[in-house]
């Protein structure tokens, strides 16, 4: 990836530019948040943007962009998302088998899917589908957001735009995140499946 391409951007636009692409990043447009948010964290090191700022637009995007996809889906439905799955990127199997696991599961898939590389972008579509409860899709939507911005403005901050740095602990960033996503369903499926025992 390239870690400068958006830089003259968000040195000219700031704060619009980041709630801009972030809105892209979550919407079905497939784009890296690494390279809106690696650079914002760049940006605040030096002094051109305030860290707190930059994660509270950056979120703020990733919670408009996650509305535009659920809206689509909960308006238009199956058959609409199913005729442009070509343009929405959208794997059909996937989205069956997502929207099954919604209607029982939603908040916990909506938190952990917000941390998985490219699940994050499409988690909306089966959550507008299975028509689940906006309060709980905006507030699983902005943990599972507010969670992987820290992680990327931090890499931005502490390592700068060194494509080998980034590289090295973005990977090791997803990895933990996924170790946490296991986790997080491990505590999940025992509560449910043993809580009720207690």
């Amino acid at each position: 990836m390239d870690y400068v391409a958006l830089l003259p951007y968000l040195n000219t636009y700031g704060y619009v530019a980041i709630f801009f692409f972030m809105t892209l990043e979550s919407s079905f447009f497939p784009f890296p948040s690494e390279l809106v948010m690696i650079p914002a964290g760049y940006l605040a090191a030096l002094g051109h943007m305030s860290l707190i700022i930059a994660l509270a637009v950056g979120t703020l995007g990733n919670l408009v962009g996650a509305y535009i996809n659920y809206w689509l889906a909960a308006t238009f439905g199956e058959a609409f998302l199913l005729k442009y799955k070509k343009f929405l990127f959208i794997d059909e199997r996937i989205l069956k088998r997502t929207e099954e696991l919604f209607n029982k599961h939603g908040a916990i898939i909506t938190f952990t899917g917000r941390l998985i590389p490219i699940v994050r972008e499409y988690i909306s579509f089966p959550a507008g589908l299975a028509k689940m409860d906006l309060k709980e899709f905006f507030l699983y939507t902005f943990a599972g957001s507010f969670l992987w911005d820290i992680f990327l403005l931090a890499i931005g901050y502490f390592v700068g735009l060194n494509q080998a740095l980034i590289s090295k602990y973005t990977s090791e960033v997803t990895l933990f995140l996924l170790i946490l996503v296991l986790i997080v369903f491990g505590a999940y499926w025992y509560k449910e499946k043993f809580g009720s025992r207690a």
